[in-house]
């Protein structure tokens, strides 16, 4: 595969919240309803999060919103976050939206018809015959399985150069009135944020040889039967109710090194050979669960824990955050080396890429 990654952009809302302000204010609203919510919000001190960032004030959350209000909010937060994302992605590429060929939007978060890719086309100046694909559902995964068709469509059309944006807004799925220990959990982990990845081709990426890009060499895609209820939404009147099962480090642990094995022998490599490893923090138990799966050590996902620790688990978008944390690192990976990009999302299903520097 012939693709590289040529800038990433990055935006956050305004908002930023401490992990304790969040902590307090969740034991304010639950404390008397959840028995023992004093040992339940121990998970907040433990998560490896020091702030993240929320698209509304965090005393919002503090009464119930219908779906209505809250879809009003997606579209209009997520398309100010996608834009600003998309608009820092090309100046550090010196490229204009015209440039683009074809935009990927990635979010399970929220629901937009028109998807907010074509609410960015009114906004930004993108060609009228500009290709879109929508894509939503793969949650967590949705990120890296979004590198991986942007790189896919460049192989196919290497003159051209695809736009990868992810937008979540996970605060907007908090339902006030779900007193489930997955509801508390998610609400210690999960934030706001938008990444957006410029994607060429072999014959588009020439104008950028004077400066050194990841190239994607390869991309696996893995669904697992059996384990629809491990992640996702449960639809109710009053918007996204989340299933989060505590037995998603576990998975991790036993299921992980053979995917990336069998990512790396059909590539004729070695997992000693991956140097860096951009993999979704999806929460501190999932990371050391990598870890320990992966014989790694913990400088190895200092990336991955540097963005949970600054931005929490922004679901789709994390992993180009983590990417970028990478490609920004002193000193930068060195020339030749191959990393790996990961995620894990609802099916439940993982996305992962072999990076060569």
């Amino acid at each position: 595969m012939n693709a590289s990654i040529i800038s990433i952009g990055t935006a956050v809302p305004e908002h930023t919240i401490s992990q304790s302000e969040i902590k307090e204010t969740v034991k304010r609203m639950f404390g008397t309803q959840i028995p023992q919510i004093d040992r339940m919000l121990t998970i907040f001190e433990n998560s490896g999060i020091n702030r993240r960032h929320l698209c509304q004030p965090l005393e919002w959350y503090l009464e119930a919103h219908d779906v209505q209000e809250k879809h009003a909010l997606f579209v209009r937060h997520a398309t100010d976050l996608a834009e600003r994302a998309v608009l820092d992605c090309l100046r550090q590429a010196s490229v204009s939206p015209a440039d683009v060929d074809h935009i990927i939007f990635v979010t399970t978060t929220g629901h937009a018809t028109p998807s907010i890719d074509a609410h960015l086309c009114n906004r930004l100046g993108f060609r009228r015959n500009l290709k879109r694909t929508p894509i939503w559902g793969l949650g967590c995964a949705g990120g890296a399985a979004g590198l991986s068709r942007a790189s896919e469509y460049v192989q196919a059309f290497p003159q051209h150069v695809c736009l990868l944006v992810s937008v979540e807004l996970c605060s907007l799925t908090f339902i006030r009135g779900d007193l489930s220990k997955s509801n508390i959990v998610a609400t210690s982990l999960f934030a706001d944020g938008a990444a957006a990845a410029l994607i060429a081709g072999t014959e588009s990426a020439d104008r950028w040889k004077q400066s050194r890009h990841p190239r994607v060499a390869a991309t696996q895609s893995t669904i697992w039967p059996d384990s629809l209820g491990v992640m996702g939404w449960e639809v109710m009147n009053d918007g996204l109710k989340v299933i989060f099962s505590k037995h998603i480090p576990s998975i991790v642990s036993s299921s992980i090194l053979t995917e990336v094995e069998s990512l790396l022998e059909s590539n004729g490599l070695r997992l000693p050979q991956i140097r860096h490893f951009a993999l979704h923090p999806g929460g501190m138990k999932v990371l050391r669960a990598y870890e320990s799966a992966l014989g790694m050590n913990v400088e190895a996902l200092s990336p991955s824990a540097s963005v949970l620790r600054s931005y929490g688990n922004m679901s789709s978008c994390t992993i180009l955050f983590v990417l970028q944390e990478i490609l920004k690192s002193s000193p930068v990976p060195p020339e030749g080396e191959y990393g790996i990009a990961g995620a894990l999302g609802p099916g439940f299903s993982s996305e992962l890429l072999l990076l060569q520097f």
